[in-house]
């Protein structure tokens, strides 16, 4: 990592936090959910039902064998009307478990409170939850809380910076189920035999710091920790979040346990302390919906499966006809084909823009200003990649270190060209796998 990563010199635009006061509504049960296979990094789970069976909340409808892999469970009870493909945000193809639903909402039989005594009980119930990265890298959760080097990691970090504009939803989670976030900390610290936990938060959320420093107190829990941030974007990336704590350099394809850290996101965290409490597996997720084309932005929870369109109805539809709808933030965010897509397990925002707010200016010729290769939490040099990239030289992007660039989308932000600097980015770092290099 540069020394230029120990500042940050990253953009500090508008946050958008329109509805960090807004709190969470729970969406009505729509009539058909449709329940994606490929919710998690890793091998797509097969489904485990077929047209005509009945199914409850919480029931194991999909799973695979594969060691990177998590079950998928059911929603809602109803009924499978069928297995069908669509496509996704990143231009494959996703098998989804449609089932149209009965809105009684009747909890499989087979769920109950996990029992657990060690760290092999604990990272088993973990799979069997369902649980993934839920702050968007849907990387497995147990395979996370199992590291190798198990007596070198002392240190959790729990990321609540949420740094992304527009996203409140982990801040909901921080003041709305903050009692879930401890006893989710103290899970996790006690089975991996970690010493102290952090919260990383950005501080334009002081209410969340000031719940959680309570809270602490009031338990009497002297090992665990808020950590404030500066609200600037990207505090929130993994790589610059164990710094910011730490002061570890963090290179690209480290892991945070090689670092001697567990880091997790705050609303994963609170799914553990929720998980060993009920039983109840991941069937449901808080999410922010808002842009200008949305009447009424809020913060929901859905049923994993429904789709968006049934989603933005809840927030009483469209105001203005979507130029551009994304998953997720608009920085690292997706834009999807339609808003008959299902969300999935890492969903934590649904933006929709109108073609005003969507608008992105005509791309001009690089003046060399060098704002991209400031705006880079790790110095690099964007521009040499776009060059390298536009060149087929697989060779220089390989020596110029494309591979650190985690595609936070800074560059393309700062960018008074605008030129799609980390879309190059990302096609370099293709390019450098394809070489073998």
């Amino acid at each position: 990592m540069s020394s230029s990563a120990r500042h940050l010199p990253s953009i500090d635009a508008g946050h958008y936090k329109n509805t960090s006061g807004c709190a969470t509504e729970v969406m009505p049960i729509p009539d058909i959910v449709k329940i994606s296979m490929s919710q998690h990094i890793g091998a797509p789970c097969q489904p485990l039902v077929q047209k005509g069976d009945t199914v409850k909340v919480g029931q194991k409808i999909g799973d695979v064998d594969a060691f990177v892999s998590a079950p998928i469970h059911s929603s809602v009870s109803g009924t499978v009307t069928g297995i069908e493909t669509q496509r996704n945000a990143m231009g494959g193809t996703d098998t989804l478990v449609v089932i149209e639903t009965d809105k009684k909402q009747e909890m499989d039989p087979d769920i109950k409170v996990p029992e657990v005594e060690d760290l092999a009980g604990f990272v088993k119930a973990v799979r069997e939850s369902g649980l993934v990265g839920l702050g968007g890298a849907s990387f497995p959760t147990h395979i996370k809380y199992n590291p190798q080097n198990i007596d070198e990691v002392h240190t959790l970090i729990v990321n609540g910076a949420e740094c992304e504009p527009f996203i409140t939803s982990d801040h909901r989670t921080m003041l709305e189920d903050t009692q879930d976030i401890i006893d989710g900390m103290l899970l996790i610290m006690k089975y991996i035999g970690l010493d102290e936990g952090y919260i990383g938060i950005e501080d334009n959320k002081p209410d969340a710091i000031e719940k959680l420093n309570n809270m602490f107190k009031e338990q009497g829990l002297n090992n665990l920790h808020t950590f404030p941030l500066q609200a600037r974007y990207p505090k929130g990336a993994e790589r610059v979040l164990v710094y910011e704590i730490t002061g570890k350099e963090m290179a690209a394809g480290v892991l945070p346990a090689q670092l001697g850290v567990i880091l997790s996101n705050v609303t994963s965290v609170a799914f553990v302390g929720k998980y060993f409490r009920t039983g109840i597996p991941l069937v449901e997720k808080r999410m922010t919906v808002d842009g200008d084309a949305v009447t009424t932005p809020k913060n929901i929870i859905a049923p994993i499966g429904a789709q968006i369109t049934d989603i933005i109805e809840f927030c009483g539809g469209y105001k203005s006809e979507p130029k551009k709808i994304l998953m997720g933030g608009p920085m690292m965010g997706r834009a999807i084909p339609s808003d008959t897509m299902p969300i999935v397990k890492n969903n934590n925002a649904i933006l929709a823009f109108s073609a005003e707010q969507a608008f992105i200016p005509e791309e001009t010729a690089c003046i060399n200003c060098g704002r991209c290769h400031q705006a880079c939490p790790f110095g690099l040099l964007p521009t040499a990649y776009a060059d390298a990239y536009q060149a087929k030289d697989a060779e220089k992007l390989a020596r110029l270190k494309v591979m650190q660039c985690m595609e936070c989308g800074s560059c393309s932000f700062v960018c008074p060209a605008r030129r799609p600097l980390v879309f190059m980015n990302k096609l370099g770092k293709a390019l450098v796998k394809e070489a073998g290099l």
